[in-house]
């Protein structure tokens, strides 16, 4: 048990936001947060951001946005672990407040990556692969991710549209949600024909950069009530990692990490994954959404496409096992370094049934999980509704 309850939240729209700086976005959802804590401030601020250095020639992210908030004197500083660094600075905030030490922790997820554009900003972000054997030749993650779909497709016999209601179902949900980048609707039939990326990584199968920042404030859960806000427990918590490159894996098809920190965090929450009533993952790609699935138990090897069928109706919001409610990365977009944030912000309104046309009726329970490179490292959080 982490003993750590959310007791507020806020996010800014996905997008580009060309006018803003990185610290003007991290201040405005770190606001939006305090005031819904009815806080001034925070014992901490923890910073979730993975390309700050390389695409906006910025570091020292936590006293920057600390001093912006007026917290000086506090303790703050950046996690970074590629596109789970959200997730990762969650981590850290639940550490901090399980440890006693502190009693709130301001957490906030903020990324902006639309100062450089084409060739530079893939520069950037290909500072998560390793320098010496992947960059150098000229790897990129989705040119990774495309092998490893190539290889799933070819061992199970797939063909291109099998993976479709991944996206379709993404679509769907974020059609509804307002703060979402892309809330256009695919229709059946077009995501075989999109441009390519990276064969057989598609236009409308990889998630698209994006600004964006969320945050949320922490305090330990026998403490929440006393805030007189909308309290969310965090029942449990946990990271692992694997390899960074898969050429080092002896199973690149099977995501180690997000199996080993998904089975932590149940133990800590004492549940199982079939008492799970909705999911946030990280869909950079839909190939990592069927090997989470695998990962998480949902499906045998080489069955988690099964739940892109039927437009991906068995993962829509009143099917049996709802999935990135609020049209995850590939629809809200991947505001990379926050994107972990933003899950636990959109799971959390689930929990206290505040997520309008997108709630899912009855939930409980959330997982959410958030992945650094193609599961290189991987946060894995449980969050369950207060009693």
């Amino acid at each position: 048990m982490t003993g750590v309850s959310i007791i507020g939240a806020g996010m800014l729209a996905v997008g580009e936001h060309w006018s803003r700086s990185i610290g003007e976005l991290a201040e405005e959802a770190g606001r939006l947060a305090l005031e819904e804590a009815r806080l001034t401030g925070a014992d901490a601020v923890i910073v979730g951001n993975a390309y700050c250095a390389t695409l906006n020639q910025q570091t020292q992210l936590g006293s920057l946005i600390a001093g912006r908030l007026g917290l000086v004197g506090v303790e703050a500083w950046r996690c970074e672990a590629g596109d789970a660094s959200g997730g990762v600075a969650l981590r850290a905030g639940c550490l901090a407040i399980a440890s006693g030490l502190l009693r709130t922790v301001l957490v906030i997820g903020v990324e902006k990556s639309t100062d450089i554009v084409g060739a530079a900003r893939l520069a950037a972000r290909n500072t998560s692969l390793d320098a010496d054997f992947e960059t150098v030749n000229g790897a990129t993650q989705t040119a990774l991710a495309a092998l490893l779909m190539r290889r799933y497709m070819h061992e199970n016999n797939l063909e291109l549209a099998d993976f479709a209601g991944f996206s379709i179902n993404a679509h769907r949900n974020g059609s509804r949600n307002p703060l979402a980048m892309y809330r256009n609707l695919l229709r059946p039939g077009v995501f075989s024909k999109a441009p390519m990326l990276a064969d057989p990584i598609s236009l409308f199968d990889s998630a698209p950069d994006a600004d964006g920042a969320a945050a949320v404030v922490l305090t330990a859960a026998d403490a929440a009530k006393t805030f007189n806000a909308p309290a969310v427990h965090i029942s449990g918590s946990a990271i692992a990692n694997d390899s960074l490159m898969l050429q080092d894996r002896a199973d690149p098809l099977r995501l180690m990490a997000a199996s080993q920190s998904a089975e932590r965090a149940l133990i800590q929450a004492g549940l199982d994954q079939r008492q799970i009533d909705l999911l946030e993952l990280h869909d950079s790609c839909t190939i990592m959404t069927a090997l989470t699935l695998e990962a998480l138990g949902y499906s045998e090897r080489g069955q988690g496409w099964v739940w892109a069928q039927q437009d991906g109706a068995r993962i829509g919001l009143t099917g049996e096992l709802p999935t990135n409610t609020f049209g995850g990365l590939k629809s809200r977009g991947n505001p990379s370094g926050a994107t972990g944030v933003y899950q636990a912000v959109e799971a959390a309104l689930q929990l206290r049934e505040g997520a309008g046309d997108n709630q899912v009726a009855g939930a409980r329970h959330a997982m959410i999980q958030n992945i650094g490179g193609l599961g290189s490292t991987v946060a894995t959080h449980i969050l369950s509704a207060a009693d």
